[in-house]
């Protein structure tokens, strides 16, 4: 998150959470911490907001009635009556600890953070935050002994990598507020009860959750459907990762026929390609819509996963930017190797 240098951190209390499976129990605080240190307060800051994505927005959700989200029913609590700031914490710590029994969830501190002056759109807002630190780093601590210096070792949290963490904007209340979300752990299909469980949030359907799934499918629609299903080159298959990320980054509006016919072209890759939306859809229980502005940060965000390097052997790798038409496959028969042939004009 940008601009977070006018934040005001109101307040901050730090709660031990365990996994109950394993027997680990849950630790309550009760007091906030005390921030007379203005260095202390602007580091944890920076730990805090510094991760998030204020592009990527979700929004609290239940399956009856959005009252009975229990995270979004103390954080209203904490914005309509600060003063409860301590006890609605405490109901926060207490509902992790339940959803925290799955086998791959670790033992943290649950931080809950109350702040004004938040950085939203084209103001500020107030907003509350939850953070989990998961991961302890080893540091070492030089510290003057007499005339001479000593080391030790310490284990702490690094602030420049967190956990989980979850911002709620006082904005747009009856729809869920407006949360963004990270989960820095977890990522490998371990388990993700921080965001299905326990925040009980879906993204908005907006122009940057389109254009982000909408390239996360196209990735791996090409990068897999197309390699198992038809004879397709790898030159073929970055070329045609190529000819997706330009559209994105040339186009400001998506249109699903016109996205197939300028990109994929060949007609049983498209049906393959309307197929493959809906079972990734289905499977990553989103909806992508088949027109939508496209969103430039989340097409930035994308283009690092991008791929567009042909690997041969551990000999080469291969840059391809584009113009396909200037590199040829084929298969030497002496040696018993394939082998690309690339034309150029001029060598840099």
């Amino acid at each position: 998150m940008t601009g977070i240098d006018s934040v005001e951190l109101n307040q901050v209390i730090v709660h031990k959470v365990g996994n109950p499976t394993r027997g680990e129990v849950l630790k309550l605080s009760s007091n906030p911490l005390t921030l007379n240190d203005e260095i202390v307060r602007g580091l944890l800051t920076k730990y805090f907001l510094g991760p998030f994505n204020e592009h990527e927005q979700y929004h609290f959700t239940h399956i009856s009635d959005l009252e009975l989200n229990e995270v979004y029913s103390y954080v209203s609590e904490i914005f309509k009556h600060p003063e409860k700031f301590t006890a609605q914490s405490a109901m926060l710590a207490h509902f992790l600890y339940t959803k925290s029994s799955h086998v791959k969830v670790k033992e943290g501190e649950l931080y809950v953070a109350h702040f004004k002056n938040v950085p939203f759109g084209t103001g500020y807002v107030e907003a509350v935050g939850l953070f989990k630190s998961e991961t302890k780093e080893t540091f070492l601590k030089v510290f003057p002994h007499g005339q001479d210096w000593e080391v030790i070792a310490e284990d702490g949290i690094n602030i420049n990598k967190l956990d989980k963490g979850c911002i709620i904007f006082k904005e747009n209340r009856e729809e869920g507020y407006v949360v963004c979300v990270v989960d820095n752990s977890n990522k490998q299909n371990n388990a993700k009860y921080w965001v299905n469980d326990f925040l009980q949030v879906t993204p908005y359907a907006n122009s940057y959750h389109n254009t982000n799934n909408a390239l996360g499918m196209c990735k791996l629609f090409i990068s897999n459907e197309i390699a198992e299903k038809f004879d397709v080159t790898k030159s073929g298959q970055i070329d045609m990762l190529n000819r997706s990320m330009e559209y994105f980054k040339t186009k400001d509006h998506f249109q699903a026929d016109e996205f197939a016919k300028e990109v994929i072209h060949h007609p049983e890759v498209m049906d393959a390609f309307t197929q493959y939306k809906q079972t990734y859809q289905q499977a990553r229980n989103v909806e992508i819509e088949d027109e939508f502005d496209i969103h430039l940060s989340a097409v930035k965000k994308q283009e690092r996963a991008f791929k567009t390097v042909l690997k041969l052997d551990k000999n080469f790798h291969i840059y391809i930017h584009g113009r396909r038409d200037m590199i040829e496959k084929g298969y030497d028969e002496a040696t018993g190797k394939h082998f690309y042939k690339l034309y150029f004009e001029q060598e840099a």
